[in-house]
C-alpha cells in the first residue's frame, strides 16, 4: 500500500508543475503593465518611465520569463507568494485566514451532504420508483435549480428578518454557519445523493446480492456489503466536493458577508491584484489535486484490485 501512495504522489508531480506554470503565465496574458498597476495601486501622482523600469527590476520582471517563473514556484514552495499590489503586504498573511474560513465553511458543508446524500440515497434505493423515490428526486430538483444567491435571500428574510433567529453575516459564532451551510447543502446534497442511489441500485442487481439470498445470507449482512460495495464511487464523488464546494463558495460567501476565498477573490480580481489572483487560482488547481489523489487512495484501501492498476 505504501508503494501505492508513494506512486500516486511522484504522478501529481509533474501535473502541479504543469499547473504552476499555467497559473504564472495569467501575469503575462493580461494587457496591463504589472508595474504600472503597483504605482497606481500606491497613489503615484505621476507614473514616468522611469518609475516604470524601476518599479520592474524591485518585481523582478525584468529577467527572463523562465528565470521569473523558477524564482516564483521556488518561493510558493515556502508559501511566499510575493506581495499585494493593492496592499503591499505578503499574499499569504491575507489569503490565509480567508483560505482557513472558507475551509471551515466547506467541511461542515460537506459533513452535511455527506450524511444527507448518504441517508437519500439508501431510502431512495430502496425504495426504487415508489412515491417516496420519486417525491425525493422531484422536490431535490426543483430545489437545486434554484439560484444560490435566491435561496440565500429567502432565507435571510425568513430566518434572520422575519423570525429574527440567525445572523445575517460574518462568522462570529456557531450559528453564522448555519445559513451559508444550508444553502451550500442544499445546492450539492441533491445531486450527490444520486450518485450514491445509482451505485447502490447497480449493486441490488449484481449476481453476489441474489446468490446471498439464495444461501440464507441474513439481510442486514447483504446490505452491509452493497453499501461497501456502492462506497467506492461515493468516496470518489464526496472527495471531489471538497475543491468543488472551496471554489464555488462566491456567490454565498458575498451574500452572508463570509470572509473567505470568495470574498478575496472577487475583490482581487475588479483591482487586479496579480498575485492574490495567482495565489487564489493555485491554491484551488493544487486542492483539486491533492483531493483526486486522496480518492485514488482511499478506494484502493477500499477496494485492493485498484492497486494493481498503476
Amino acid at each position: 500500500m505504501g508503494r501505492y501512495i508513494l506512486r500516486r504522489l511522484l504522478i501529481s508531480i509533474p501535473l502541479l508543475v504543469v499547473i504552476s506554470f499555467l497559473t504564472f503565465i495569467l501575469i503575462n496574458l493580461s494587457p496591463h503593465d504589472p508595474a504600472e498597476l503597483v504605482l497606481q495601486a500606491q497613489e503615484v501622482p505621476v507614473i514616468t518611465e522611469e518609475l516604470l523600469s524601476q518599479t520592474r527590476e524591485e518585481l523582478g520582471l525584468d529577467q527572463p520569463f523562465i528565470v521569473q517563473y523558477i524564482e516564483w514556484a521556488a518561493s510558493c514552495l515556502q508559501l511566499d507568494f510575493g506581495d499585494s499590489y493593492v496592499t503591499g503586504q505578503p499574499v499569504w498573511s491575507i489569503l490565509g485566514p480567508a483560505f482557513l474560513n472558507t475551509l471551515k465553511l466547506t467541511l461542515v458543508s460537506v459533513a452535511v451532504i455527506i450524511l444527507l446524500s448518504i441517508a437519500l440515497g439508501v431510502i431512495c434505493a430502496l425504495q426504487e420508483g415508489k412515491l417516496v423515490d420519486k417525491s425525493v428526486r422531484g422536490f431535490s430538483f426543483f430545489l437545486t435549480s434554484m439560484p444560490s444567491y435566491w435561496l440565500a435571500a429567502l432565507m435571510i428574510w425568513y430566518f434572520s428578518v422575519k423570525l429574527d433567529l440567525l445572523p445575517t453575516s460574518g462568522m462570529n459564532s456557531l450559528a453564522s454557519y448555519v445559513l451559508p451551510v444550508i444553502v451550500i447543502a442544499i445546492s450539492y446534497a441533491g445531486i450527490y445523493f444520486r450518485f450514491v442511489r445509482s451505485a447502490i441500485i447497480s449493486n441490488l442487481n449484481e449476481d453476489y446480492v441474489l446468490y446471498g439470498r439464495a444461501c440464507g445470507l441474513p439481510e442486514k449482512k447483504i446490505t452491509g456489503k452493497i453499501l461497501k460495495n456502492s462506497l467506492q464511487v461515493a468516496v470518489s464523488v464526496f472527495c471531489m466536493a471538497v475543491p468543488i464546494i472551496l471554489g464555488s463558495t462566491v456567490v454565498v460567501e458575498n451574500v452572508f458577508a463570509w470572509p473567505g476565498l470568495g470574498s478575496l477573490s472577487i475583490k482581487s480580481i475588479l483591482s487586479r491584484d496579480f498575485p492574490m489572483i495567482q495565489a487564489y487560482v493555485l491554491v484551488l488547481a493544487v486542492a483539486f489535486v491533492l483531493f483526486n489523489t486522496l480518492s485514488d487512495i482511499i478506494n484502493a484501501v477500499i477496494n485492493p484490485k485498484l492497486r494493481k492498476d498503476l
